[in-house]
C-alpha cells in the first residue's frame, strides 16, 4: 500500500476514506490476511489518522475487517466453514434478487450484461484478478439494481465485502471461465423469462467458486 491515491470527492474526509477502502476490498486489491495501519493509510491517502479510524470502525462492524484483541486490522482470511456460511446466505439472497429483477429485466439491461460478460471473458484470458472480481461483480450489481429490494441488495453487498479478498485469492489460482458460462446461463433465462432456470443459473454462479475453495 504505497501508491498515493486520489480521494477527492463530496463529502467529509472519513466517508471519502471509507469509501475508497471499501472499494478496494470489495474488488480483492487488498489480500487475504493483509495488515493494515493507521499510519500507513493516513500516509497514502493524504489526510489525518481521525478519518482512518473512524472509516477502519466501521469496516470492522461490517465485517469487511478484523480487529485482533492485540490491536491487529486486517482483511479477514476466511475459513471453510465461513466460506460455506457465504455461499450459503448468497444461495438464499442473490435467486431472489435476480427473479425480482427479471420483470424490470428490458433488452438494454440483458445488451449490458452480455458486454460485461464479454468483458469479463476477456479479463480472465488476460489474467487480470482484480479486474475480474470487479467486473463479476458489476454484472450481478447490474442486474439486482433492477430488483428494486434496497434492503435485500445491502445484504448481499455485505457478503461480497467479507468475501472480496479471498474471491481474489481464488482467481490466483484457478481459471474462472465457468462464471463466464452460468452468466451466458443467466441471460440466456432473462431472454426466455424463465424464472426457475434464472434462479438455478445464478445459484450456480455464486455458490461455485466459493464452495470451490472450501475444499
Amino acid at each position: 500500500m504505497s501508491d498515493k491515491r486520489n480521494i477527492d470527492g463530496p463529502g467529509p474526509a472519513h466517508e471519502r476514506v471509507y469509501r475508497s477502502l471499501r472499494n478496494r476490498i470489495l474488488h480483492g486489491e487488498i489480500e487475504p490476511g493483509e495488515s493494515l495501519t493507521l499510519r500507513g493509510i493516513a500516509s497514502e491517502l493524504g489526510v489525518s489518522m481521525t478519518p482512518v479510524r473512524e472509516a477502519l470502525r466501521r469496516l470492522v462492524a461490517e465485517g469487511a475487517l478484523t480487529l485482533s484483541k492485540s490491536g491487529r486490522i486486517a482483511t479477514p482470511a476466511l475459513t471453510n466453514e465461513r466460506i460455506e456460511e457465504l455461499a450459503a446466505i448468497r444461495a438464499l439472497l442473490e435467486p431472489e434478487l435476480a427473479a425480482r429483477a427479471m420483470p424490470r429485466a428490458h433488452m438494454a439491461l440483458i445488451e449490458r450484461l452480455q458486454d460485461i460478460n464479454g468483458q469479463i471473458q476477456r479479463l480472465v484470458s488476460e489474467g487480470a484478478r482484480s479486474g475480474y472480481v470487479r467486473a463479476n461483480m458489476e454484472f450481478h450489481r447490474s442486474l439486482y439494481l433492477r430488483a428494486q429490494a434496497p434492503a435485500m441488495l445491502a445484504l448481499t453487498e455485505t457478503v461480497w465485502l467479507q468475501s472480496g479478498p479471498t474471491l481474489r485469492a481464488m482467481y490466483a489460482t484457478q481459471q474462472q471461465t465457468k462464471a463466464v458460462d452460468h452468466h451466458m446461463k443467466i441471460i440466456a433465462a432473462l431472454k426466455a423469462g424463465d424464472e426457475p432456470g434464472l434462479r438455478l443459473a445464478v445459484r450456480a454462479d455464486v455458490t461455485g467458486g466459493l464452495r470451490m475453495l472450501a475444499r
